[in-house]
């Protein structure tokens, strides 16, 4: 019986906890702004924008500087972005295997985390009901104002002129009126609910419900850890928010950035047709550049502030410090610089996003100018809370960067539809223009904003060369089967 005894508890010491006992597990609040550039944060970078909540979690967690989208085979990025994210695929797979692999939320829910979705998602309602166990109000891609492009939240402002546009005006629809879904189950079945209207700023929906189900948490005793997606809709235009944010940017006080351009040096492929460029006058011109930069700060702002509200509510629950809590972006936004106002393009502050994780063992006030894609949380999340990865994710886990090892990717991969490629080391970048035969190549040390293409220039062939293999290679990586024309070097703006 002695030696009986002793083997039994040799194997409950040695037996692992099967993964469906979740035992104190940290939980995990996902931040996702849209739309919002890398250094679009007080304590990023940029002194004219107040995000006092954002910045305390920059002061609190590991920031990776240098996170950035793999790119887009369609005009709304922001769907490509996310395929990516929930699947853990590279670019060119996420498009067909959205359905057919483990998806994030799907993951977390099978080890026992409750899993809610409130926000956009924008990949459609059958990967949102795989994904999510509940979700309040899930949004659309975006919320289009009154009278749409021929309304007044188009080709505007122009100086002198009755701008009939106001980011406050509650009756020019957009993020003011936006529809929902719901995502509801019976303990068994779940099932997608009819659209239903709110009168009410999408980001302030989104915080109330992310707020609810905290305070749900507490009421109800809950014991399984959470896994919970907030994924606003702001900064995306339309660049709506009160009033009282929008005054905190007097236009005078607004600079215009150092890579502003009235037009683009040539025409990318879709220059007159995308939506997000018309949004404003072309040419650009310094008024309309400083109108977008105050609203989209405002935006910001006002989304920083709910962010606030769902934070306190975490602390007051109990549960902060043992949550992890993730802010980033689905990629970043032009808004005047090199002439563009959108994201179709891969210049860095539209390929570039802000990246903050905090929670147990993530050390504070820690910086990375590792190079990383943003879809590696799918991967570090698993890690971080002890599961297994899927072995269908592509992307890395930043694990090793937290943990201050070496990580991160010697390259990253770019790309817009069949318009434009991109590869980008921590040195240099090329970008190939195959529709339109242009090229361009920027020293980043030296000139970080891309303002000068020096594709030309005889000292910079050796390493052009070099990065247009390694953008082949990582063609080959992501799945894209787009022929490259050979590389002209003669090639100039």
């Amino acid at each position: 019986m002695k030696y009986l005894f002793t083997i039994l508890c040799l194997c409950l010491l040695t037996c692992k906890t099967p993964q469906n006992e979740v035992v104190e597990r940290p939980n995990i609040l996902f931040l996702f702004a849209d739309d919002q550039t890398f250094d679009a944060l007080n304590a990023l970078g940029n002194k004219q924008i107040n995000t006092p909540h954002l910045d305390q979690l920059v002061r609190e967690g590991f920031t990776f500087t240098h996170a950035f989208n793999q790119g887009s085979w369609s005009g709304a990025v922001c769907v490509v972005s996310r395929a990516m994210l929930a699947s853990g695929r590279y670019i060119y797979h996420a498009r067909e295997d959205l359905m057919r692999v483990p998806l994030w939320g799907q993951v977390m829910g099978e080890v026992g985390y409750q899993t809610f979705l409130t926000g956009k998602w924008h990949n459609e309602a059958p990967s949102a009901l795989k994904s999510f166990q509940t979700a309040k109000s899930v949004g659309a891609g975006m919320y289009e104002t009154y009278g749409g492009v021929g309304g007044p939240g188009y080709h505007r402002p122009v100086a002198g002129s009755d701008d009939r546009w106001s980011p406050s005006d509650t009756s020019l629809l957009g993020h003011w009126s936006p529809k929902f879904y719901d995502i509801v189950s019976d303990g068994t079945n779940k099932k997608k609910t009819d659209e239903y209207t709110v009168h009410q700023h999408t980001s302030e929906v989104y915080a109330d419900h992310a707020i609810d189900f905290i305070e749900q948490q507490t009421i109800q005793k809950e014991s399984r850890p959470f896994f919970m997606y907030v994924a606003f809709n702001a900064p995306h235009d339309p660049r709506q928010s009160p009033k009282e944010y929008v005054d905190q940017y007097p236009l005078e006080d607004i600079k215009l950035p150092d890579a502003y351009l009235p037009e683009h040096p040539f025409d990318q492929g879709e220059k007159l047709t995308l939506r997000d460029e018309i949004l404003a006058p072309i040419p650009r011109t310094e008024y309309a550049i400083k109108k977008h930069l105050q609203e989209y700060y405002a935006i910001i702002t006002h989304l920083d502030a709910q962010i606030g509200r769902i934070l306190k509510a975490l602390k007051e629950s109990g549960k902060y410090e043992n949550t992890y809590i993730i802010f980033t972006a689905d990629h970043g936004l032009a808004v005047g610089k090199h002439g563009l106002l959108g994201k179709q393009n891969q210049y860095d502050h539209s390929v570039r996003v802000p990246m903050v994780i905090v929670g147990p063992d993530i050390p504070a006030q820690q910086k990375s100018d590792a190079l990383v894609y943003l879809q590696s949380m799918y991967p570090t999340t698993c890690d971080l809370v002890g599961i297994s990865i899927p072995g269908t994710v592509e992307f890395k886990s930043l694990l090793p960067l937290l943990k201050n090892q070496d990580g991160g990717e010697e390259a990253i991969f770019g790309s817009y539809k069949d318009y434009q490629r991109m590869v980008r080391t921590k040195t240099h970048k090329l970008i190939l223009y195959p529709e339109v035969g242009q090229s361009q190549f920027f020293d980043l040390q030296n000139d970080p904003d891309e303002l000068q293409n020096s594709i030309a220039e005889p000292g910079n062939q050796e390493i052009v060369r070099s990065l247009y293999n390694q953008l082949l290679t990582l063609q080959q990586e992501v799945g894209d089967t787009l022929v490259l024309p050979p590389l002209n070097l003669d090639t100039s703006e």
